[in-house]
This record gives structure tokens, sequence and C-alpha cells, in this order.
């Protein structure tokens, strides 16, 4: 099955990640990168690896960065995995998609669960969702939502048994600076939902002053963060700040 995938990821600045990446991927023949002109070392380190096609996109939205990378870097394979830089793929995952039989002509794509680190430390409070990482290229379509991608698949959905990893290595200040862009695209999907449209997360993310106290209290409480240490309370304060 391997060979019938080709992964693909999004960067912009990108260096403490991008390596550590591209290095699980040595199995793979082909790896598309679309870059968003980083200007910090993201393109020399993705260029030092070979089977790397690096293309360069000025950004918009993310579905469309996504729609490039899928219909405009002459891709052949029929299968795509999809990762963010910062997601770190453990043996088990790719033994498990290696060793997919013939029935996933039955299926659009596949579901990964996360394991959330904080500075390579896992931690028990993360909220990150399941994400559809493996689908058929001529089945799937990108689109907009909020400040990220929806995908839309033609076919059903499975799970994969093996979790990932998301496991970022920027620095705070970068989080940051991306949280005050994001929270725009975020406010204006949440506005302009009607009142049936909107969901119990989304009507008390509405809430400007009860939203961060909840999911503070969500991550540290509910779902133990406290017992993590550091890791749990930093994790808490960036959601909080989210």
């Amino acid at each position: 099955m391997l060979d019938r995938i080709t992964p693909i990821i999004l960067t912009y600045n990108e260096a403490p990640n991008i390596g550590y990446r591209l290095r699980e991927l040595s199995w793979a023949a082909d790896i598309v990168i679309v870059d968003s002109y980083s200007d910090d070392d993201t393109v020399n380190i993705v260029s030092s690896f070979p089977r790397v096609r690096l293309f360069q996109r000025r950004f918009d939205k993310h579905a469309s960065q996504w729609n490039f990378a899928l219909t405009e870097t002459g891709i052949l394979t029929d299968w795509i995995l999809a990762l963010d830089a910062d997601y770190r793929l453990t043996d088990a995952f790719t033994e498990e998609i290696r060793t997919l039989t013939s029935r996933v002509e039955d299926i659009g794509g596949y579901q990964a669960r996360f394991n959330y680190c904080i500075h390579g430390r896992q931690i028990r409070s993360g909220v990150y969702p399941a994400v559809v990482v493996l689908y058929q290229r001529k089945l799937a379509e990108y689109v907009q939502d909020g400040h990220t991608q929806r995908l839309a698949i033609n076919g059903k959905v499975g799970t994969l048994n093996s979790q990932l990893f998301h496991d970022d290595r920027k620095p705070l200040a970068d989080f940051l600076r991306t949280q005050y862009s994001y929270a725009k695209l975020e406010a204006t999907k949440l506005l302009s939902l009607s009142q049936r449209e909107v969901g119990v997360a989304d009507r008390i993310r509405r809430h400007r002053v009860i939203a961060p106290l909840a999911v503070v209290l969500w991550c540290l409480i509910f779902r133990g963060g406290i017992l993590d240490g550091w890791p749990g309370f930093y994790y808490a304060f960036q959601r909080g700040f989210a």
C-alpha cells in the first residue's frame, strides 16, 4: 500500500518541525510540500531531502492551499497522506497503512486519532479531534471552515487503530501570532451562523468572558490536565488564549 500513497505537507516557517516529518517519511517515493514562502530555514531543510518536490504558493486560505496540492502538483498515486508539519508519525502507524489490504477500495478515507504533546511530552488533556489523514485523491476536496479547512469525501470513512502525535516544536510566539489571524476567521464563522446551526460548544465560544475560563477548566479538571504538571497548565493556557 505504501507505494500507492503520496504524502502532502503544507508549510510556513516550519523549520523546527519539518526535518523530523521528512525523516519519518523515508518510505515515500514522492513527497509534496506546498510552502507559503517561508522566511526561516524551512525551504533549505526541505531541499536537502531526496524525493521531495517543493512548490511555493502565496497563502490565501487553507482550503485553497490543499486543493492546489491535490490538483496542481502532478501527483500520480491514488492515495494521499495529508499531514501537518507537527504531526509525528509512529512505526505502528506506518506499519498499519502499509498492511491495508484491497478492502481499502470500499473506503474513501481513514481518520486517525491523536495524542497531544507539549514540547515532546504527551499529555492526557489534549482535545485535538480525529482527522482524516489518508484518503483517495479523486474522491476528496477541501472546503474552508472557519480558520481552517474541512475535507469533503465522497465515500465511507474508516478509523485507523494506531494514533499519531501532535507535537509542535515551534516557539510560543509563533502560536500566539497565528491565533490572532485564526480568531478573526473563527469569529466571522460564528457570527454568520443561525441559531439553528449553532451547537452547544459554539454557543459557549460566543461568550468572550465565559469561553476562555470554560476551556481552561475543561482541560485542567475534566480532562485531567492538572495531573500533567507544567505541560498541562501550558496547554490549558494555549486553549484559553485561543
